[in-house]
């Protein structure tokens, strides 16, 4: 006689499971206390197993389907035996019951889901940045009631404030510096002055800023999210409250309120002529000299674009080297390039204090002559938002909400994707956890967030970009092989006059795998996602050398680079043992 497989009820409130995945096919052997499939309850995901030997005969509920508890799944039976008729079991229960019989009342059932009150939500979103508003979609998606709340502007600091404004300023600078070239190029201008009109300048990054806001807006509007704008608070009964006032009950919460302007307590460091990220994004007038204080990513992109405006541009970084979080080397060729076009850097330089007389800054720091500066920028970096945090206790991290793998805080049904967690402070790492998050606060903790090849990208002339680990990390690990191709080589990077830079694959030596990628060159920003995915699929670099790229492209440096920690590469002299 065959044996029912049944959805378990796993716990008192458990009405219904999903499943995830069968692990066998009907007609495939199993063994008792063999895992026969995985499923997803509103807590949890968990592993079912057979409870006898013999052969899945039948599968009745297939991978997706969503089942109330004890109803029959699948069935266990001997080779070649024949399922029970459909409808002639839907429960666990000992005895068959005619369809006409009603159920027996001590077998649940599932519960209609209950209609929401207006101010009732399955998810509510607080934040509607990079990893909000991308969770406020996928609840959605997947059947949710979502609400979300954004004190400021929808889209984030990095669509506002952030990554677009400033790659919409790079792209300026881009273009002054093929001006720049093109005389080498047998390009003859009549004229090559040229004067920067830094209003229409702001005017066109304010375009596309609302272009992207209006868009996302567009977005949650066409997956019937409500929108709030506002302050949002959780208070003490785990509801959320905008701006104090409008109370909205939420069975789930997602935080994620981004990150804010990092501050360092500098004498003087409260001038107005000290300006912000945000501040300078605005700015109207480009300044006769600008003192950058912090050579991170911000700083180094921003202190190019107006060097390239014209600005005399100095910065200051108290590390040993500028964008201290990439590959050493690769931060060494960055400010190779950036001092060959006039920006002044100082690292390994701590400054003392700022005086404003009025018309200018007077930068005092240790070691160094005073830095003169019409106006100075503070670029330190940003850290997490915490207003949105309320009334309730979560468990800290060094100022930063401590999450676990499915993006759950120490408070359970609270989530806290983005940059409010710190893990990685980066717009497309918080598209994921946002996603993550929401997966799992509608279906319950079941997906697990993979970071560890997400790439990052300065954008700067020559653009910098990496994946996994760096040279001096993987050396502490592992047994590596460092293979290398200088753009110099590049029969593409050469015609298009962008020849500085490299790409550097590092690479476990036993089994061949990439365990980091390390570029500096022109569409370093693209190619890196290449690689990404190379090391998100485990591709060993024997692999990659069996494709074919295509001829002249920039990304053959990096096939070349695969191919030198082989020894293989065709295109870099031989190599003497």
């Amino acid at each position: 006689m065959a044996t029912e497989i049944i959805m378990p009820k796993a716990g008192i409130d458990m009405t219904e499971g999903q499943i995830i995945k069968w692990n066998k096919k009907e007609g495939e052997k199993v063994e008792e206390g063999e895992i026969l499939l995985e499923i997803m309850t509103d807590k949890t995901s968990m592993e079912l197993e057979a409870e006898a030997s013999g052969y899945l005969i039948k599968i009745v509920k297939g991978d997706g389907e969503t089942v109330p508890v004890t109803e029959i799944i699948g069935y266990i039976g001997a080779e070649g035996e024949a399922a029970p008729e459909a409808g002639s079991a839907n429960t666990a229960s000992a005895a068959p019951a005619q369809a006409s019989q009603p159920k027996p009342e001590n077998v649940a059932q599932p519960a209609p889901k209950k209609e929401k009150a207006e101010d009732e939500f399955d998810v509510v979103v607080i934040g509607g940045g990079p990893a909000g508003y991308v969770a406020a979609i996928r609840a959605a998606q997947l059947g949710a009631k979502v609400a979300v709340v954004e004190k400021n502007e929808f889209g984030g600091t990095c669509l506002n404030r952030g990554c677009i404004p400033t790659k919409t300023f790079l792209k300026n600078a881009e273009i002054l510096e093929g001006i720049e070239m093109a005389s080498k190029r047998g390009i003859i201008l009549e004229s090559e002055k040229y004067t920067i009109d830094m209003p229409k300048v702001v005017q066109l990054k304010n375009e596309i800023v609302k272009t992207l806001t209006n868009g996302v807006r567009g977005l949650l509007k066409s997956n019937e999210i409500k929108m709030f704008n506002g302050v949002g608070k959780i208070n003490k009964d785990k509801d959320v409250v905008v701006n104090g006032e409008t109370v909205l009950r939420a069975d789930k919460i997602i935080l994620a309120g981004g990150s804010k302007v990092g501050k360092i307590n500098i004498p003087g460091i409260e001038s107005n002529k000290v300006l912000t990220s945000d501040d300078i994004l605005d700015i109207q007038q480009i300044p006769k000299s600008l003192t950058v204080i912090g050579g991170g990513v911000v700083g180094i992109e921003l202190g190019q674009v107006f060097l390239s405006f014209g600005s005399e541009v100095t910065v200051v970084e108290m590390m040993d080297r500028i964008v201290p979080g990439v590959d050493r080397e690769s931060s060494a060729v960055l400010r190779k390039e950036l001092e060959k076009k006039g920006m002044k850097i100082l690292t390994s330089t701590q400054i003392k204090e700022i005086v404003d007389d009025g018309h200018n800054l007077t930068i005092k720091v240790d070691g160094h002559d005073d830095i003169v500066s019409e106006k100075a920028l503070l670029s330190i970096g940003r850290v997490p938002d915490l207003e949105a945090i309320g009334e309730i206790e979560l468990e800290m991290e060094k100022g930063r909400i401590k999450v676990d793998k499915y993006m759950e805080t120490s408070v359970p049904g609270i989530y806290a994707p983005g940059d409010i967690n710190g893990i990685k402070m980066l717009a497309h790492a918080a598209f994921r956890m946002g996603e993550v998050a929401a997966e799992n606060a509608v279906q319950g903790n079941h997906r697990e967030i993979r970071l560890e090849t997400t790439p990052s990208a300065i954008y700067t002339v020559p653009e910098v970009a990496m994946a996994g680990l760096t040279e001096e990390e993987a050396k502490a690990k592992y047994d590596i092989k460092v293979g290398k191709f200088q753009f110099a080589a590049n029969g593409r990077a050469l015609a298009s006059g962008e020849s500085a830079g490299f790409v550097k694959v590092i690479v476990d030596k036993k089994y061949g795998e990439i365990l980091g990628v390390h570029i500096v060159g022109p569409s370093a920003a693209e190619m890196i996602n290449e690689a990404s995915g190379f090391m998100a699929m485990e591709i060993t670099v024997d692999e990659v050398i069996k494709t074919i790229y295509a001829h002249p492209t920039y990304s053959e440096a990096l096939f070349e680079a695969c191919a030198d920690a082989l020894d293989e590469a065709i295109h870099l002299p031989r190599k003497r043992k």
